[in-house]
């Protein structure tokens, strides 16, 4: 008896220690920064990658922090050390910084950088990159431009074929955007004019994007893309004012000036960072490779559903085909190649 009793306490004792084992070698939460040199607000680009954090945050139970570094140079080395202190992850949008960025992965390699948008290769190798393959969807874009300035049924289009667009800076990623806009317009009617103007890196200036969308309809633009971010919200609003027409760029615009925005051209920046970080949890996540997000996969695309809709459905229908052939692989869109596209 006293043996059975031995046993019995012997055995209660190692499943105590048994479970004290597994709670010891439970992980910690993760934590997620998401560290930006813009800020948020925009209802673009960097609200995008906004939603995708919080849904991380909702899915996994992380803790996630956001780093506005407001486009101002000195706080963007300050801004990765808090992200490195703080995180075991950092989604990076490093504009600006990007040597910055490179040494301080260099200094953490236990850290996990995602940079989002541009190529960043540190001499360690652990940086992954997002490259946006936006060239399809602008060219998207410009061939819904490229349909309303050459339809004088649509009202107020005129006769001339110049179509707009305006940029934040003369960056590769937006002159990539302009040159695209530009071959997609041009596919509907080589004729087609594109009128370009550069804010000069004033992306949170919407009075700036407004003068410029306004300048552009003054020289007969039927049409104007913004690519610009914030500043591109006064884009859009210019097209209301003029009772003319715009396209928004990054997230669905389409309804913010109802019936004067046509289209956008979507970057899924949160769709991004929530497939990313699902590699991370199932650890099939590979550090310092350039991950391509184009139509097929879902990172980039256009949008056209609106509350007013304005478009004739022979235009929906059209691009909506082309957009099939390039995610098909039956239209293949070229990359940028450094043309200029501002003169």
């Amino acid at each position: 008896m006293k043996k059975f009793v031995y046993v019995l306490l012997l055995a209660a004792m190692l499943l105590a220690l048994s479970g004290c084992g597994q709670q010891a070698a439970a992980p910690e939460a993760q934590k997620v920064v998401y560290l930006i040199n813009g800020a948020l607000g925009d209802n673009a680009f960097y609200d995008s990658g906004k939603l995708g954090i919080d849904a991380i945050a909702a899915k996994y139970g992380v803790e996630t922090r956001v780093i506005e570094c407001n486009f101002d140079a000195g706080k963007y080395e300050p801004a990765l050390q808090a992200g490195v202190d703080y995180a075991d992850v950092i989604f990076v949008i490093s504009y600006g910084f990007e040597d910055q960025l490179k040494a301080m992965a260099d200094k953490y390699p236990d850290k996990i950088f995602v940079n989002i948008d541009t190529v960043v290769e540190n001499s360690g190798k652990t940086i992954t990159s997002v490259d946006y393959i936006e060239e399809e969807s602008a060219y998207l874009a410009g061939v819904v431009a490229g349909l309303v300035t050459t339809d004088t049924t649509i009202a107020n289009v005129n006769a001339d074929k110049i179509v707009g667009v305006v940029g934040g800076d003369v960056d590769p990623v937006v002159s990539a955007f302009v040159w695209a806009y530009g071959e997609g317009a041009r596919s509907v009617d080589p004729e087609i004019q594109v009128a370009a103007k550069s804010l000069g890196g004033a992306w949170d200036d919407s009075a700036k994007g407004k003068q410029a969308a306004l300048q552009l309809y003054d020289q007969k633009a039927d049409i104007v893309f913004q690519v610009a971010a914030a500043a591109g919200i006064g884009v859009l609003q210019a097209a209301a004012e003029r009772s003319l027409y715009a396209i928004g760029v990054d997230t669905n615009q389409n309804d913010l000036e109802p019936g004067f925005v046509v289209a956008s051209d979507v970057k899924n920046v949160g769709k991004t960072i929530e497939t990313v970080f699902a590699t991370i949890q199932d650890g099939s996540y590979k550090p310092g490779v350039v991950i391509e997000d184009g139509l097929k996969s879902g990172g980039v695309d256009i949008v056209l559903d609106a509350k007013v809709q304005v478009l004739p459905q022979s235009v929906i229908d059209k691009v909506m085909d082309l957009r099939q052939q390039i995610i098909d692989g039956k239209l293949v869109i070229a990359r940028y190649g450094g043309q200029d596209v501002w003169n």
